[in-house]
């Protein structure tokens, strides 16, 4: 599992933070992270204030999707001898999971949610740290869909590194578009009104991933890909 699970972890992350879940909501976390309100569609708030705490909450969801990418391949090395198992399983899985996200199916089941929230606001960077958690541990059907692929590919993972390598990876590919989407809406909120335009399409693009790899880990090219790209690898545990 080299570069091209790298990638999907990563492309997944982006594509999670821009579904119709979450992005939606940001100016909300932006809000309770900094105390600041919406007036005239711009955000009033201390900027220094909301990009440190930003870090914290990032920090947050950060810890808790490394620690259940870390578990996830603790119990895939556990199931080693049944692997193949776990991997046509997973892939199977995935397809599932990615044609219920471009909207091809409509399971109800997948579409449940628990949010946990506070009605304290953030004071400080550990309040910030706590909301990020609490945010990653009570994630959306959107996010739940992608990473629960992801978690899936690091249960069929050979080592823990990697595991927890994927799901670090997944964390920034959600941090990323976080911190840039928070500075320029701190500015204005008119971004946010185009990209909205655009959140089915994103999504549609994030479930054509997804079933993409389903179908390279239930059929076993995932490895054959891995192996041919491990001579030109970037990433080596």
């Amino acid at each position: 599992m080299n570069d091209i699970g790298i990638f999907f972890a990563f492309v997944g992350g982006i594509l999670s933070f821009f579904s119709p879940c979450v992005f939606p909501l940001l100016p909300a976390y932006i809000t309770h992270l900094t105390g600041g309100k919406i007036e005239n569609s711009r955000l009033k708030l201390n900027r220094s204030t909301l990009y440190f705490r930003s870090v914290g909450f990032i920090v947050g969801f950060s810890l808790i999707f490394i620690v259940l990418g870390a578990s996830a391949s603790f119990i895939g090395k556990i199931l080693m001898n049944y692997r193949v198992i776990i991997m046509q399983i997973a892939g199977l899985l995935i397809i599932i999971f990615g044609l219920q996200m471009a909207g091809f199916l409509k399971f109800k089941f997948l579409m449940k949610e628990k949010r946990i929230y506070t009605g304290r606001q953030s004071k400080n960077m550990f309040s910030s740290i706590l909301l990020g958690m609490a945010f990653a541990s009570g994630w959306s059907p959107c996010v739940g869909l992608a990473l629960s692929s992801i978690l899936l590919l690091a249960s069929s993972s050979e080592t823990l590194s990697k595991g927890i390598f994927l799901l670090a990876t997944y964390s920034l590919g959600m941090a990323i578009p976080f911190l840039i989407i928070t500075i320029v809406i701190s500015y204005s909120l008119k971004v946010m009104i185009r990209i909205n335009k655009s959140l089915s399409k994103l999504a549609f693009i994030n479930g054509g991933l997804m079933v993409m790899l389903g179908f390279l880990v239930l059929s076993g090219q995932m490895q054959k890909i891995s192996a041919w790209l491990s001579a030109y690898s970037l990433f080596e545990f």
